[in-house]
Formats: structure tokens, sequence, C-alpha cells
């Protein structure tokens, strides 16, 4: 299975923290899944970082880092994942979540997620 990571669970999983649930955790380890990181979810955590925002553990250089170094792959923003933006229905106003659902829909692929809303984007949403 191919699985985007939302920006939360890159953290999570970077910094082995403990609200990482053990369901993202088999998903994250299973050998038969594919794991990818969005250049989005970097720009947020750059962003959020800069702003010395205490939820922002790591840099975004060091959160690509660290994102290859776990063997995720990743997943750049095209114009066919932004134009796609505009046919979500609005159920999330951050631009970062709904660039990353565009993705997932468009490629296609599950996006691992443990925000509350997300999943009403459809049956490609994994909520852990």
């Amino acid at each position: 299975m191919r699985i985007l990571l939302d920006t939360q669970v890159i953290l999570w999983a970077l910094t082995d923290s403990p609200r990482l649930s053990n369901a993202a955790r088999s998903i994250l380890l299973a050998p038969t899944n594919e794991i990818y990181f969005s250049s989005a979810s970097i720009w947020e955590i750059a962003i959020k970082h800069r702003l010395a925002r205490e939820d922002m553990p790591v840099s975004g250089s060091e959160a690509a880092r660290l994102c290859r170094l776990a063997g995720y792959q990743e997943l750049t923003i095209t114009s066919v994942h932004a134009a796609a933006t505009e046919s979500l229905p609005p159920h999330h106003a951050d631009p970062f979540d709904r660039i990353l659902v565009a993705q997932a829909k468009t490629e296609p692929m599950q996006l691992l997620t443990h925000d509350s809303i997300i999943p009403k984007y459809g049956d490609n949403i994994l909520r852990v």
C-alpha cells in the first residue's frame, strides 16, 4: 500500500513520540507499504519552526533529512495536485492539509492522519 504521511504523523514518527499510535507504527513498519512524505509537510514544518513554535521539534531541513534516513520517499507538489484542491469540499481550511488530501487523491494513495476532520474527504484517508 502507498501511504502519504500527514505532517503531525511525520513529526511523531521522527521523534518517536508516544502520541504515535500502535496502529500507525504498524503501518509505518509494514515491509509491504511504501511510505511517502510531501514537500508540503516540509514547508509547513519550516514555516512553523521559523516562527519558533514549541510544537515544531525539528527544522524543515532536518525533517527532510530524517524522512529520507527513515526510508520515506518524497512526493513533490505538482500543478495537478494544486489544481485538485479546487474540487475539494470545504471541510478543512488549512492549505497544507488540503494539498495533502489532493496529493493522496490524485496519486492515488492513502493519507495517514490523526486529524479528526480530514477523514471527511473520503475512504482513502486512514485516521490513527
